[in-house]
């Protein structure tokens, strides 16, 4: 399993963003090394607050029926700041 275009994959959902480029190899590693099927896409994710542009990151995306299994492996990895909340869990 590795990366593949996001038209291959089957019901996308959004898992992770990745601010730097070391955070999305760390990503990339995780989920490949997982044998998951994943896409990347580079997003908007925000503005900057010091000069007010544009800032983009990473954003991961894995079959949904993954995603639960993805979320908790890349919180064991260290990677809790990006994983991106299920939206139907209870908050």
């Amino acid at each position: 399993m590795a990366r593949i275009e996001s038209e291959e994959l089957t019901d996308p959902e959004r898992v992770f963003v990745a601010l730097s480029l070391g955070k999305a190899r760390q990503a990339e590693d995780l989920l490949g090394n997982a044998g998951v099927d994943y896409a990347v896409e580079v997003e908007p994710v925000g503005k900057s607050f010091l000069f007010r542009s544009e800032r983009y990151g990473a954003v991961f995306y894995v079959a949904s029926g993954q995603a639960t299994y993805c979320r908790t492996q890349l919180v064991a990895a260290g990677l809790a700041q990006g994983v991106v909340p299920d939206a139907g869990a209870d908050i």
